[in-house]
């Protein structure tokens, strides 16, 4: 069995779909701060069969949660304080999402104006659709 051990500071990600962390870790560019990141992939999870775990020795502020939000809103992040965790933060889906993914509308004014934010809006919660902002293009990538 192998042993990853706890953090005293920082927060943990857990249930993420398993083979998913190292997206969220690229995403979330863990890769450009400089604290200690502990990458678990498909680790037994009774609710899950298999899971990926993110384990990330920093300030949770340094998270955003809407790209957390907008990759996976079912994923758990636990705040860690002193070794223990004091915080359990709720994921929701954001309502607008901004240079995360990009249009991929070859007449859409982000393909023209190279220096515009791509800015998707969640324009249906209940089937988890985002569109372009400015030329309402749906959003096909999904992790």
């Amino acid at each position: 069995m192998l042993n990853v051990g706890k953090i005293e500071e920082g927060f943990v990600l857990d249930h993420i779909k398993a083979g998913k962390s190292m997206s969220i870790y690229h995403h979330l560019q863990l890769d450009k701060l400089d604290c200690t990141v502990a990458i678990i992939k498909n680790a037994r999870s009774n609710k899950m069969k298999r899971k990926d775990i993110l384990k990330v020795e920093c300030d949770i502020d340094m998270l955003n949660l809407d790209i957390l939000g907008f990759i996976d809103h079912t994923i758990t992040v636990n705040v860690i304080k002193d070794g223990k965790i004091v915080e359990k933060r709720p994921l929701s889906l954001p309502k607008e999402i901004k240079n995360v993914i990009r249009c991929k509308n070859p007449r859409c004014i982000t393909s023209i104006e190279q220096g515009l934010p791509h800015i998707f809006v969640l324009t249906d919660p209940k089937k988890e659709v985002y569109r372009c902002k400015y030329c309402e293009e749906k959003c096909r990538q999904r992790w």
